[in-house]
């Protein structure tokens, strides 16, 4: 069995001169407090605070990046602890890990096997590298180690020194858990609710009506009509701002930010509320309806984080199996310049407007995203997400946008995670590429070391506490 180890110089850089500097710009960021202002957590976490009762769970089942990358090797995603929607026997947790550490060389070369690393090494004290041999015994380990007050919830928060963690919720969340959590004289951190309307703005949404009367039922307004609609939306906000939300998030389809008249809205979402609304008009309708909630944050202050290009739920029949968010989501190009003309035109010059863009297609980085945000003050460019957040990605990342609109239109690094034991990995991963980046730009005599050294502060931590408000 091999030692499982970790580098104190990983990710920085080869060359001995870069490499120096990159550990002199890194050692100022890597304890900075960590801010979280998206993610996807549950606020029930830290409402129980219980142990993490199994690592296959933890590690393999709930993570959709290693569901991903282990089916691709033909493990069926049932084999990885999936359950599908019409019931079944969930495989056993010990199974499930054994898969993982038979096809742990799969993993070689992506950012999950540097984030597993990372947290089986610093977290969970594990000293031996995943295999078919190790299998059983890592797995009783790990077991026991996750039962240790050091790894609960809470315990990790404080660990991670996170300065502000957000949850992503539907429009018609009550935020009740948020509310017992901020009343809890025990809880010490901050978790912030993020705004998500998806299910209420766009008609393809199967739940879409069922949402609409939910809505109505949760704001008081009478959402049979268009004008009730916004009034409900924008009391929703309200609600949100006042339980602590500062960004709102949008993932719907979308082909135009084309605003409708009066009375096209009013007649498209008559159509939309009654199941009747057309193809032509479903986009239409998003297209409007993301003009409106860019209106409402140049009003109200919330920032607007847009995260589009990606066909959700392609493989169709895993979809209707298992559900969502099992690692079959995959990118496609989007035209951000064309687009979103009309609404940027619009808003990306209020003084009370912030949109951060995030995509999965790296091509458009130096030809959209980063022209888009060096010009518009209301646009900043979201950290590599996905797909990209790797860190040859987020390395071309920093290149294309930095020399096209500065390090400063970046909104620093935003994890996006689903797994609590991931967010330290990750922002590590993160200010190291950060920090090899600007070490390379000092060698080359194009900033000097105390500038780097800022920038690198400003994107681990200042910049994303700045702009998203927190």
């Amino acid at each position: 069995m091999t030692a499982l180890t970790l580098h104190p110089d990983r990710l920085l850089p080869a060359d001995p001169e870069q490499r120096r500097l990159a550990r002199a710009i890194f050692a100022e960021i890597e304890h900075l407090p960590i801010v979280s202002p998206h993610g996807h957590l549950d606020v029930a976490l830290f409402v129980e605070d219980e142990p993490f009762a199994d690592p296959a769970h933890l590690f393999i089942t709930s993570d959709h990046y290693v569901v991903r990358l282990l089916h691709a090797q033909g493990v069926p995603v049932g084999d990885l602890g999936l359950v599908p929607r019409s019931g079944g026997e969930r495989a056993s947790g010990r199974e499930v890990w054994r898969q993982l550490c038979t096809h742990w060389g799969a993993l070689a070369g992506t950012p999950s096997r540097l984030w597993l690393e990372h947290e089986l090494y610093e977290l969970c004290d594990l000293r031996t590298v995943p295999s078919a041999d190790s299998a059983d015994e890592s797995y009783d380990a790990l077991t026991a180690r996750l039962q240790e007050d050091d790894l609960r919830p809470r315990a990790l928060y404080e660990r991670f020194g996170l300065d502000v963690l957000t949850t992503t919720d539907p429009a018609t969340a009550d935020l009740a858990m948020h509310a017992a959590l901020r009343n809890d004289p025990t809880w010490k951190g901050r978790l912030l609710p993020n705004f998500r309307p998806d299910g209420v703005l766009d008609p393809a949404h199967p739940q879409f009506i069922e949402n609409l009367a939910r809505l109505a039922e949760v704001s008081g307004s009478d959402t049979s009509s268009y004008r009730g609609y916004i009034a409900a939306l924008e009391d929703r906000r309200r609600f949100f701002q006042r339980n602590g939300a500062t960004a709102a998030d949008h993932g719907v389809p979308l082909t135009t930010t084309e605003r409708l008249s009066g009375s096209e809205a009013e007649a498209v979402y008559e159509r939309a509320r009654t199941g009747r609304a057309t193809g032509a008009e479903v986009e239409a309708f998003r297209g409007h309806m993301l003009d409106e909630m860019a209106r409402m944050s140049a009003e109200d202050g919330m920032v607007m984080q847009l995260h589009i290009g990606v066909a959700r739920d392609y493989d169709a029949l895993y979809a209707a199996t298992y559900g969502p968010d099992i690692g079959q989501d995959f990118p496609h190009a989007v035209d951000f310049t064309r687009t979103l003309r009309p609404l940027v035109s619009r808003y990306g010059n209020s003084d009370g407007f912030r949109m951060v863009l995030y995509t999965i297609d790296e091509t458009t980085y130096s030809r959209e995203i980063g022209p888009l945000v060096s010009y518009f003050p209301g646009l900043f460019a979201g950290p590599p997400w996905w797909f990209l957040d790797s860190p040859d990605a987020m390395t071309r990342a920093f290149v294309a946008l930095g020399e096209t609109a500065g390090i400063t239109k970046l909104t620093g690094f935003v994890d996006d995670t689903r797994s609590l034991f991931g967010i330290g990995a990750r922002h590590d991963v993160a200010r190291r590429v950060c920090a090899g980046y600007l070490a390379r730009l000092v060698a080359e005599h194009r900033l000097p070391l105390d500038e780097a050294t800022k920038l690198a502060v400003g994107y681990a931590y200042e910049r994303p506490k700045e702009l998203f408000k927190v």
